[in-house]
């Protein structure tokens, strides 16, 4: 039986989130609603006539695929972003991600999405807690340091 590599898991479900609100953030353009509104109508101007809501979500969609699933597309001559610090940061992603999640909850067609990087979010800090490291290519295994013999 294997170990469950909680890093892997996280990252397949922020990229369900993240698939699912920039097809939030479209369909909010044509439907702009904000799912608070039964309690106030103070926010719709997150959303109409001007549609920042929308737009964030859209960035911010966009943002956890990249970040989520590197293509490998060179930064420079001599690094890809897989190979970056920011790329393997949980931390990074703890930061992240709770701005993600409060854009999507605020749009109503985005509720699910903002709950599925709750429990992502949650996942990679199971990871980090137990000090999983993301590795610069997606879906593989750190490598295991050579141990040296020493005499005995």
């Amino acid at each position: 039986m294997g170990k469950l590599i909680k890093n892997h898991w996280a990252r397949l479900i922020v990229l369900t989130a993240a698939i699912y609100q920039v097809a939030a953030a479209l369909e909010g353009f044509f439907w702009p609603k904000i799912f608070w509104d039964f309690l106030t109508t103070n926010l719709n101007g997150a959303v109409y006539p001007v549609p920042i809501l929308q737009t964030l979500n859209l960035i911010f969609g966009i943002l956890a695929l990249a970040w989520e699933w590197p293509l490998n597309i060179p930064l420079s001559s001599t690094t890809r972003f897989a190979e970056t610090v920011m790329h393997r940061s949980i931390e990074a992603r703890l930061v992240v991600y709770p701005l993600s999640s409060l854009a999507a909850l605020l749009l109503y067609q985005g509720t699910n999405p903002g709950i599925y990087y709750l429990i992502g979010m949650g996942v990679y800090f199971w990871a980090y807690s137990e000090g999983e490291v993301v590795c610069p290519e997606p879906w593989t295994l750190p490598r295991r340091r050579s141990r040296s013999v020493g005499k005995v």
